[in-house]
């Protein structure tokens, strides 16, 4: 009897061993390097939310007929190329199969040799400088470029404003301003306009001597791709002066920081964007209304998005991102990075912001980009045009 009793008690516990083992949940990490603080953290916050509304909604991933819980490792890369080895170690210690990121091109820059080192691929959201995929084949993204953007941008001061002078103002050392600024000045000077450039050094708080520099000078045209801090402040002054000329600026600037900056001011601003709300498009349809709901039953997600429902475009590459990383997980039927290197390059995937695939460099295929303006009235963005290059 004593006997039998042991055998019975040794079956029950290799039975428990048994359930315990099946129970384990597994689970992909993927990693969001994205600045929560710094002079970029109000939209690094809002391309991670993007990224998360995806993984709300989609919290799992099935991979060689494996199912896969996704969990989002998220870092702060604060904003600087000094914090961003860290961050991005960070995410590799703890085992990260991908990264998405980083809002800004610099910060990106900065980690991607970590990255490359730990064989782990990083799709780039909306980071637009050429230097984040150049000569390596790890980094991907999905956002159009400089080159594209800041030619969009001299073509569309010229078509819409007949523009001959442009005041162009970048962050000296930031490798997204000054190098958006360089092809916007080259592109703007090829279309037969002059342009009067100038850098500002890191912590101006007082862009009063630029503003009047533009006035005085007869711009027709202010670009100023800058961090949102710093557009808030550029604004704020070119109010003050009275401004009458339209501001440009590239994605850094559609935000709804922007807006409330704006708000009960004349200053006409316009940006070149991703992605705009009001196609017909039933995934972008569900996408809008869905994040919306998401942002207001999210009391922090609420807060990270500055405190409304305005939805950014880089939530939407966030969100397109997410996916275009689960379709990559799928393809390569592992979950290791070197895998996920290899096919990277053929991965396919159509978002909210469009179809995405990737060309022989790892950048999107992108040919167009989306033009709006702030709306004083109503303190929202109004679509203004489909600008292509010429």
């Amino acid at each position: 009897m004593k006997r039998t009793l042991m055998v019975v008690a040794a079956l029950l516990l290799a039975t428990c061993c048994l359930f315990a083992g099946g129970s384990k949940e597994n689970v992909v990490k993927i990693g969001v390097y994205e600045p929560a603080s710094g002079d970029n953290g109000a939209g690094g916050k809002q391309e991670t939310l993007g990224m998360q509304y995806a993984n709300s909604i989609t919290p799992t991933v099935t991979i060689s007929g494996t199912e896969y819980k996704v969990e989002l490792v998220i870092v702060d890369n604060e904003s600087s190329n000094d914090k961003a080895v860290s961050a991005a170690s960070e995410l590799i210690n703890k085992g990260v199969s991908v990264v998405l990121g980083s809002y800004g091109s610099g910060v990106s820059i900065a980690a991607s040799d970590i990255f490359a080192n730990a064989e782990v691929p990083a799709i780039g959201v909306t980071c637009t400088n050429p230097q984040v995929t150049l000569g390596n084949d790890h980094y991907f993204r999905i956002c159009f470029l400089d080159p594209f953007q800041g030619t969009v941008l001299a073509n569309f001061a010229k078509d819409n404003f007949g523009a001959k002078k442009a005041y162009s103002l970048a962050k000296l050392g930031d490798d997204y301003s000054s190098g958006l600024c360089n092809y916007f000045n080259k592109a703007f000077e090829a279309l037969g306009g002059e342009v009067i450039y100038e850098t500002f050094p890191d912590g101006t708080t007082d862009f009063a001597a630029y503003v009047a520099n533009a006035k005085n000078n007869g711009a027709d045209v202010f670009f100023a791709p800058t961090s949102i801090e710093a557009a808030a402040l550029i604004i704020e002054q070119a109010n003050t002066q009275g401004l009458s000329i339209p501001l440009l600026a590239g994605d850094t600037w559609d935000s709804n920081v922007i807006l409330a900056a704006a708000e009960g001011t004349g200053i006409n601003i316009f940006v070149t964007t991703f992605f705009v709300e009001g196609s017909t498009d039933a995934k972008v349809v569900n996408f809008v209304d869905g994040f919306r709901k998401y942002l207001n039953t999210n009391a922090t997600a609420k807060t990270n998005n500055g405190g409304n429902d305005e939805i950014a475009a880089v939530s939407a590459m966030g969100f397109d991102a997410y996916y275009t990383a689960l379709e990559a997980l799928k393809a390569a039927g592992s979950t290791k990075g070197k895998d996920l290197i290899k096919v990277l390059p053929s991965v396919k995937y159509t978002g909210v912001s469009g179809a995405i695939e990737f060309d022989a460099t790892g950048d999107a295929k992108r040919n167009v980009a989306y033009v709006k303006k702030v709306n004083n009235a109503t303190g929202k963005w109004d679509f203004v045009a489909v600008q292509s290059v010429k």
